[in-house]
């Protein structure tokens, strides 16, 4: 017989629609055949947010009970959950207060590092991360209608995460937050490309972003990709193997081989640093996709209804020029420790270089945005700039402190055994 397999499923979520997705994902389990499967538990770990929507806990925890019985082990992990096992790391000296609080204190890294913790304590074998903002769908735009068309997304990992240490899955919907802008004498696309190519990471590229911006900003799936069985490794580039941070599989078998995640406080980019610690592990590519509803603009795809043309998301609406916005900010706080950790030598020229271009670029996009607010990302940048050196410290910090409570989950598995 087969040895038994512990698959988590990870979800680090703060959306009053997590529960629809959850059904959808479980029934997607059970139509892969994976609920039947008696070598394989399936267990829910959901680290959630009240404050992100001004949630309840029982947004969260009020399961089906169908559902529930499609599952082996739920495990939700809120704000007094996560308080006893950080006092249990406390009495047991394998961390400290401040330590605590740097690791699974606020934002997204945080959440995610406690589903980590408590997937590797109850012994999983794997834990796969899915968003609470994506479907298991995949669409290409045929003969310019949308067709549409489901993913075993978990069954995808599990074919290839045992000879990996992390695999990671295609995206395919609202990935992107860059809206379909008509260039004009106010914004010209030149000067749009040097203040996207200052702001984001260096496997942005101006092509593959222009032929989204003409697709009015939606990705449609590769359909190479679709009918493929293969994996395929994910390149290094500046010592950094770039992963996304949801339909993403994690071995745990090792745990001495698992890395934490990390964020500059008030910034994102808990993928990112990641991927910068993964020089040295097996990252593959899987072929399979999630649609990205990155405007929650589809909820009613979960109810069955697929529709056959996607909506430009254009820069003539608030709601779209506001979330670019933060975008923009979100990309400028974490660039500079991104360039710390990978470029480090070239690391005041590249900012010197970013300072330059923003100078030049930013006047004509809060111009054309009519938002003065886009002016601020100058100082944002001076901010993580100063602090750089501060966040790669805590950067450091953070993989010395999941080494000792790795050290200490490996101990109590033998001395349980």
């Amino acid at each position: 017989m087969s040895k038994t397999i512990n698959v988590g499923i990870g979800f680090a979520t703060g959306r009053r629609s997590f529960r629809k997705v959850l059904k959808t994902y479980i029934f997607n389990f059970k139509e892969s055949g994976l609920t039947e499967k008696e070598n394989v538990n399936l267990n829910l770990f959901v680290a959630y947010d009240l404050g992100y929507q001004n949630t309840k806990s029982t947004d969260y925890t009020n399961v089906r009970g169908d559902l529930l019985e499609l599952l082996d082990q739920t495990y939700f992990i809120g704000k007094s959950s996560m308080q006893k096992e950080t006092d249990l790391l406390l009495r047991e000296n394998i961390i400290t207060k401040k330590e605590a609080t740097l690791f699974f204190g606020i934002g997204y890294a945080a959440k995610r590092n406690a589903v980590v913790y408590a997937a590797i304590k109850n012994k999983m074998d794997y834990l796969i991360f899915l968003d609470d903002d994506e479907y298991p769908l995949a669409v290409t735009n045929t003969r310019r209608s949308a067709i549409w068309s489901g993913q075993h997304v978990l069954a995808e990992h599990l074919s290839h995460i045992k000879a990996a240490d992390i695999t990671n899955g295609h995206h395919c919907g609202y990935i992107s937050p860059i809206p379909y802008i008509e260039f004009n004498d106010v914004l010209s696309e030149d000067t749009f490309r040097v203040f996207i190519e200052a702001i984001s990471n260096d496997i942005i590229n101006w092509e593959t972003i222009r032929s989204v911006m003409d697709n009015g900003g939606v990705t449609y799936a590769d359909t190479k990709v679709l009918v493929s069985n293969e994996s395929e490794e994910v390149p290094l580039h500046n010592h950094t193997k770039f992963i996304s941070g949801s339909n993403l599989c994690i071995n745990l078998t090792d745990p001495a081989r698992v890395s934490p995640f990390y964020n500059p406080p008030g910034a994102r980019g808990e993928d990112t640093f990641l991927s910068t610690c993964l020089e040295a592990r097996k990252v593959l590519r899987v072929p399979c996709y999630t649609f990205h509803d990155g405007f929650s603009t589809y909820q009613h795809i979960m109810d069955g209804v697929l529709p056959i043309h996607l909506k430009d998301i254009s820069a003539d609406a608030q709601p779209i020029i506001t979330r670019f916005y933060h975008a923009c900010v979100g990309w400028i706080r974490y660039k500079p420790l991104l360039l710390y950790i990978t470029q480090r030598e070239a690391y005041e020229e590249k900012i010197a270089q970013m300072r330059e271009h923003l100078a030049s670029t930013l006047p004509s996009i809060s111009a054309f945005f009519d938002c003065p607010s886009f002016m601020n990302i100058n100082s944002e940048l001076e901010q993580y700039h100063r602090n750089v050196k501060k966040h790669y410290r805590q950067f450091l910090e953070t993989q010395r402190v999941w080494r000792r409570i790795t050290d200490y989950l490996e101990a109590t598995r033998t001395e349980e055994k």
